[in-house]
């Protein structure tokens, strides 16, 4: 991977580090901007991580643009391309999967749609070379996810499974987007899957719900007590399928103000993982449903 850093105007800086996404180039990106953050580098205003680039925002007046670009390249370098170890957290997430509201919505839509024949999930089956809907479940909720960027409105996550290139699930966007997507539709785009925070217009294919907020201002619950937007880059998520007696009974949970989530501290190591990407995911479970 070549590292391209270009200036944007006279406040910003973007690198990328891959023109592609991969595993390597999100993580190099993540320890990059983790370690640019922790040096608490005046001049710096914000820092922007994505899927495999970041763009860092600064204030000229208080740091010179060559120094910046030279601290990043000096980063870089010490974080190379050898092993990458990052604390982080993997995060239960509960999934109505092929729900009544989603089905509505993505009827509502089909001449928007590549296969209007089928439904989102029998389409995205069908072309991933899975017999059944089913299936197609059990590959999306078997291997967690990096959230490797969140953005685009307020609290959605991008995530990129933890899997072997060979075996991503690839399902292009609606041919044009719609005008609806319910709030928390768990959807999937290209090799992205994402969690809609709110409702809104949006081109992913609608596997499912979750009853989980991921973003509330008046910060409800209490794993949103920290902040109103509750996933950030690095989070390891692992979709757990559940039945409508589930979803409905954390509905109330959620406005009884009582629900919570599974969250667990772990540090992922991406040398361990590329070696056995199964054995690692399954250790990750582990520590998951450690009590």
């Amino acid at each position: 991977m070549t590292t391209r850093y270009t200036f944007g105007g006279d406040e910003f800086i973007f690198v990328e580090i891959s023109e592609e996404m991969s595993l390597d180039a999100f993580f190099k990106g993540t320890a990059i901007t983790r370690e640019l953050q922790r040096r608490e580098v005046p001049g710096i205003v914000d820092i922007c991580p994505a899927n495999a680039s970041y763009q860092v925002r600064y204030d000229p007046d208080v740091i010179d643009p060559e120094s910046l670009l030279a601290l990043l390249k000096e980063i870089e370098a010490q974080t190379g391309d050898a092993e990458l170890n990052i604390a982080t957290r993997i995060i239960e997430i509960p999934v109505l999967y092929n729900d009544p509201w989603t089905h509505e919505t993505l009827m509502r839509f089909r001449e928007r749609h590549q296969d209007p024949g089928s439904t989102d999930l029998e389409y995205a089956a069908r072309i991933n070379g899975k017999a059944s809907v089913d299936d197609f479940i059990a590959a999306h909720s078997g291997s967690p996810w990096f959230v490797s960027m969140v953005g685009f409105v307020a609290g959605l996550p991008f995530m990129f499974q933890m899997v072997e290139r060979a075996r991503q699930l690839q399902v292009p966007k609606y041919v044009r987007p719609r005008t609806d997507t319910p709030k928390l539709t768990v959807g999937h785009g290209g090799c992205f899957g994402c969690i809609y925070s709110v409702r809104g217009a949006g081109g992913y294919q609608m596997f499912g719900v979750t009853p989980a907020p991921i973003f509330d201002p008046a910060q409800r619950l209490d794993y949103l007590r920290d902040f109103m937007v509750f996933f950030r880059p690095g989070d390891i998520v692992k979709f757990k399928p559940i039945d409508r007696a589930a979803y409905d009974e954390a509905v109330a949970a959620v406005e009884a103000g009582t629900f919570s989530l599974r969250v667990r501290d772990v540090n992922f190591s991406l040398e361990s993982f590329l070696r056995d990407p199964d054995a690692y995911n399954r250790s990750l479970a582990e520590v998951l449903h450690a009590d």
